[in-house]
Parts: structure tokens; C-alpha cells; sequence
């Protein structure tokens, strides 16, 4: 195969983001502003969807949540968006996932426990690592637009409620650092007064940004009660 190379500059494939993180403390109001994003189906995988009405599917097991892939494959991907419902549980739903991969391996071939980070050394955590993205590549597959949603230790918010520290996102360390590295923007989302605010300020002590250049550096009233509606405001995130 002969590579033909460019000549002049070529133009941007896209504008939009394919995946983005979205976190924030618990209660924030994601699984509400979610909710409010067309076209979005919600896999709530803690429980966190019972008082929304929106496009939902409960999964409780990491088969569930294959199966519901499946599903959604066998429909022809419906949905222009997924919102995983927390990437914080997908990590704890992992586990049977990272046990058969290091079964599959000459170490681990007669392994008996039960979890996989008890392993010496830390070994185990490669196994996480390896069935987490083998997990979200089949994710990625089912929907234009993937949104991650997840949780921070309340410990790290600063007193304004406006900025986390980049070291404690609810994820294990390397799986945080690749999520991170592969996402196309990070949103932190917190509460201010009536309004739900998404920011995607960079600095290098909060974990936010984005490639798409209409959310650089920008913080967006993502969601906000008005004369006792919610009114939701994604077509900023998603022009």
C-alpha cells in the first residue's frame, strides 16, 4: 500500500467530542442534567437514575452490562449518546472480567480467590487495567458520543466547592491517568445556588480541559431551575 502524503493542511474531522469525563461530587445533580441531554441513554449502574425520568436501563453485573451492549447493537445503536452511570462503579463491576484474564495466564492458571488486587505486589492491578478498557472499547462501540460519569472524595474540594485535585478522581491510579489521557474533554460539574455549572477550566491543580476548541477553558450553566423548571443547556457542549 503506497501512503499518499498531505500537501496543505487538513481540516478538523471533528467538533464535537467522541468521549468525555464528567465529574463532580455525589449529588450534584449529573444524573438530572443527563437526563435532560436528547437522545441519551443513561446506564445507571448505581441505582443513582430511580428518581429521573429519562432514557435508563438499570445493570447490576458486568454480564448485564454486556448484554445491554448487545442489545443495543442488535436494535442498530439507537442513541446518539451513552452516559455510563458511574465509571466509578464500571470499576468495581470489572473484577470477574480482570479474575479470567490473569486465569488465562501461566501465573494465574490455578488461581482460586476472588480479587484480583490482593495479588502480590500489586500484580493484580495490570488485570483491572487490561478488563477496564477491554470493557469501555466495547462501550465505545455502541454510541457516537460516550459520556463517563464519575465521583470525587469530597475530602479534596476546596472550600468554594469549585476545584479538585487531580490526584483524586474516584479512580485507580493508572486507570485515572489513561481515562484521562483518552478523553476528548473533562468536565467537573458542581452546584451554585439554582445552577449546575460544567466547568472545563485548565489549571494544574484541577483535572479539566478539552480538545474541542468551543469548550476550552469555558464553564457552561449546564443545568438551572427556572420558575420551577429545569432547563438544560447541552446544545453548548454538543453545538
Amino acid at each position: 500500500m503506497s501512503i499518499v502524503l498531505p500537501t496543505k493542511k487538513v481540516k478538523a474531522e471533528r467538533v464535537n467530542p467522541k468521549r468525555i469525563v464528567i465529574y463532580s461530587k455525589p449529588k450534584t445533580g449529573k444524573t438530572t442534567a443527563y437526563a435532560g441531554l436528547e437522545d441519551n441513554l443513561i446506564i445507571d449502574l448505581e441505582n443513582g437514575a430511580d428518581y429521573v425520568e429519562a432514557l435508563k436501563v438499570k445493570v447490576s453485573s458486568l454480564q448485564e452490562l454486556l448484554d445491554t451492549g448487545k442489545a443495543i447493537k442488535a436494535a442498530g445503536n439507537p442513541y446518539k449518546y451513552i452516559t455510563i452511570d458511574t465509571v466509578t462503579a464500571l470499576e468495581d463491576m470489572i473484577m470477574p472480567l480482570a479474575i479470567k484474564l490473569y486465569r488465562q495466564t501461566p501465573m494465574g492458571k490455578n488461581y482460586d480467590g476472588d480479587n484480583v488486587t490482593t495479588l502480590p505486589n500489586g500484580a493484580g492491578y495490570l488485570y483491572i487495567r487490561q478488563a477496564f478498557f477491554q470493557v469501555l472499547d466495547f462501550i465505545d462501540t455502541l454510541a457516537p458520543t460516550i459520556i463517563l460519569s464519575g465521583h470525587i472524595k469530597d475530602k479534596v474540594v476546596d472550600d468554594k466547592g469549585e476545584m479538585v485535585m487531580s490526584a483524586n478522581i474516584d479512580l485507580t491510579g493508572k486507570i485515572k491517568s489513561l481515562i484521562c489521557a483518552n478523553a476528548d474533554a473533562i468536565g467537573y460539574m458542581y452546584r451554585k445556588g439554582n445552577q449546575t455549572i460544567l466547568s472545563f477550566k485548565t489549571n494544574e491543580e484541577v483535572t479539566c480541559g478539552a480538545r474541542p476548541e468551543h469548550l476550552r477553558n469555558e464553564e457552561i450553566v449546564i443545568s438551572e431551575m427556572i420558575d420551577g423548571v429545569l432547563k438544560t443547556s447541552w446544545e453548548k457542549v454538543f453545538v
